[in-house]
């Protein structure tokens, strides 16, 4: 303090600049010391006041043109980003594997991707090992099964009806998801292992990237796919595919695509990870707030930059308003959501081992892991309360969750091991 107070008595021409520059310098410095002594909670708060800038001002995220890419892109096109400090460009990509690359080689700060991707890749199991990141989940529900309308013709309108037919009419049957470890990957296999059909001898299964999909149900390359929307209700529209089942049917608000990153960007961009997913938080909360901005998002998203399909097969099934193509129409209260008080975007560590239990049940995973161990170095628990801090989103009061199947069956994260090896068809 004598040093500044000489400082100002030795420069009266520019006293009044000089005192607040110094005072302001004071500030910082008091600050960051404070910071390496105060408890995390603390931290927190300091941090949602401002007191972390991010390490770097531009971030690349991916994303694969599908509506749950939604929050990724309204929060750069909204500018919730800019509120953080960061400016993220959105990056359209082709595939899940071109993803996945590019987040491991870096082309990629982060990404909209698979929450199984995530997993696989962290594993071994789904290309390269690289140790991963899930910062947030970006969305609930909103994918669904579509069948081709080859299989109506013969009498197939459901599973039971699938399951009839590969028992009276065998043949090679060919069934499409988007990734081997993904979420289409798991919710396909569930759906087909719950009707009696092991999807690892019964049928042929191959991966098609999401905006394929409709175009090779049309050349007949396949008979039913999973994959998020807009393309299942593009199927329905084109005429050539309806919906056998929604994913949330399988499993009602469940994780689908998550904010991922590689575990180095963490450790050398940890404010600007933070920044990242409550700039994202922000942008979901934004989308579900009403149904004027869930327009406006179907709109942007609709774009050639981004989904690149009409606005209104994009917007119905955000609304919740599905039609199945058997001449079904309903209100589904369980459609894509966003946000829901940020119940939709806490990393429930049920969720992550979930997926591990599901690629130990398809021989994905030779031997069990350390279910609960994989689950916390990957979902970033930590950065997501700073984050939902600064953007004031409420925390839920336990790390996991209990949730049912369309089988009955409860999956609660106690005993993982046991649960991955219950199941009767399996590989």
């Amino acid at each position: 303090m004598a040093n500044k107070r000489s400082d100002e008595r030795s420069a009266p021409a520019c006293e009044h600049t000089r005192r607040n520059l110094l005072r302001h310098g004071a500030k910082l410095g008091a600050g960051a010391a404070l910071m390496a002594m105060v408890p995390p909670g603390v931290r927190q708060a300091a941090w949602a006041a401002g007191s972390d800038a991010p390490e770097k001002k531009e971030v690349k995220i991916g994303f694969i043109p599908l509506t749950d890419c939604s929050s990724v892109v309204m929060a750069a096109v909204e500018k919730f980003d800019q509120k953080y400090g960061i400016k993220i460009i959105p990056s359209k990509e082709a595939s899940w594997a071109s993803v996945r690359d590019k987040l491991v080689n870096g082309e990629l700060d982060a990404a909209h991707v698979l929450y199984g991707l995530i997993y696989g890749v962290h594993l071994g199991v789904g290309g390269p090992k690289k140790d991963m990141a899930m910062l947030m989940n970006l969305n609930h529900n909103g994918q669904a099964i579509t069948l081709a309308n080859k299989l109506k013709d013969q009498g197939v309108t459901d599973g039971a009806s699938l399951k009839k037919l590969l028992a009276t009419k065998p043949g090679e049957y060919t069934f499409a998801q988007t990734f081997p470890t993904g979420t289409h990957a798991m919710w396909l296999y569930y759906w087909l292992a719950a009707n009696g059909i092991n999807p690892m001898k019964d049928v042929k299964v191959i991966t098609v990237p999401p905006p394929q999909m409709v175009a090779n149900m049309r050349v007949g390359n396949m008979d039913g796919f999973c994959v998020g929307e807009p393309w299942n209700n593009r199927a329905i529209m084109d005429k050539i595919g309806f919906t056998a089942v929604t994913t949330q049917d399988i499993w009602v608000d469940h994780p689908e695509k998550v904010l991922g990153t590689t575990a180095e960007f963490v450790s050398r961009h940890p404010n600007t990870a933070r920044a990242m997913t409550a700039a994202v938080l922000e942008a979901g909360r934004w989308i579900d707030s009403s149904l004027a901005n869930r327009r406006k998002t179907a709109e942007v998203v609709a774009q050639k930059s981004y989904v690149n399909t009409d606005m209104d097969v994009i917007l119905e099934r955000m609304l919740g308003r599905y039609q199945n193509g058997l001449g079904k129409t309903w209100d589904d209260k369980n459609h894509m959501k966003f946000f829901s008080d940020g119940a939709v975007n806490f990393p429930y560590l049920s969720d992550g081992m979930w997926f591990l239990t599901q690629h130990r049940r398809w021989g994905l995973l030779k031997d069990d892991p350390d279910y609960l161990a994989v689950a916390r170095a990957i979902n970033r628990i930590d950065l997501y309360k700073q984050a939902a801090t600064a953007a004031k989103v409420e925390l839920p009061k336990s790390e996991m969750r209990s949730s049912k199947f369309m089988d009955g069956i409860v999956w609660d994260g106690k005993d993982p091991k046991k649960y991955a090896a219950s199941f009767k068809v399996r590989a």
